[in-house]
C-alpha cells in the first residue's frame, strides 16, 4: 500500500454528523502524481482481465472511473441518482440505514455478454454497490470485479458484494503490510 495515498486521505471528524469520522480523498485528487498512482492501482487488477466497460457510481466514482476506464482502454458507464440521465434506463432501489435510495443506468450502456469492473471511491455498508451490481446484471452484462479507493471494513460492505472479486487501494481500519 502507498504511504503517500495513505498520508494524503484527511481524517474530519464529526462530519457530516457527530460521530462520523469521514475519510476525505479530495487531498489525493489535488496531487498529480498521487491521483496518477491511485488510479493505477484501481486499474492493475483488471489489467489482465477483458473488461468491456468501467461502471463509475455518482459523484466521486466518476473522477476516478473516467481516468480508469481510459486506463483499461475501454467506455465508461454512469450510474445516477433518479432524473439524471437522459434516455432509456434501468432503475434499482435499495435501502438505506432509514429509508430508500433509488440509482439508474442507461439502458444501452451495457449489452449482454459485456463485462464490466465498477468503481468507487468509497466502499462503506455496500448496499450502491451492491444496487449497482443488480443494474449491470438487468443489462445482461456482468460483473467481474469491484474496485475501491478506500474500503471502511468496519463497516462490512465486502459482506454485501457476495463472490465477485473486490480490490480496495486503501484500507481502513489499516492492515499493516
Amino acid at each position: 500500500m502507498s504511504e503517500t495515498l495513505y498520508r494524503l486521505v484527511r481524517d474530519v471528524p464529526d462530519f457530516p454528523k457527530p460521530g462520523i469520522l469521514f475519510r476525505d480523498i479530495t487531498p489525493i485528487l489535488l496531487d498529480p502524481l498521487a491521483l496518477g498512482e491511485a488510479v493505477e492501482r484501481l486499474a492493475a487488477p483488471f489489467r489482465a482481465r477483458r473488461i468491456d466497460r468501467v461502471v463509475a457510481i455518482e459523484s466521486r466514482g466518476f473522477l476516478l472511473g473516467s481516468p480508469v476506464a481510459l486506463a483499461l482502454g475501454v467506455g465508461l458507464v454512469l450510474v445516477r441518482k433518479p432524473g439524471k440521465l437522459p434516455a432509456d434506463r434501468y432503475r434499482v432501489e435499495y435501502s438505506l440505514e432509514y429509508g430508500t435510495d433509488a440509482l439508474e443506468m442507461h439502458a444501452d450502456a451495457l449489452a449482454p455478454g459485456h463485462t464490466a469492473v465498477i468503481v468507487d471511491d468509497v466502499l462503506a455498508t455496500g448496499g450502491t454497490a451492491e444496487a449497482t451490481a443488480e443494474l449491470v446484471a438487468r443489462s445482461g452484462a456482468s460483473v467481474v470485479g469491484f474496485s475501491f479507493l478506500v474500503e471502511l471494513a468496519d463497516l462490512g460492505g465486502r459482506a454485501r458484494l457476495g463472490s465477485i472479486p473486490m480490490h480496495a487501494v486503501l484500507r481502513y481500519p489499516r492492515v499493516q503490510d
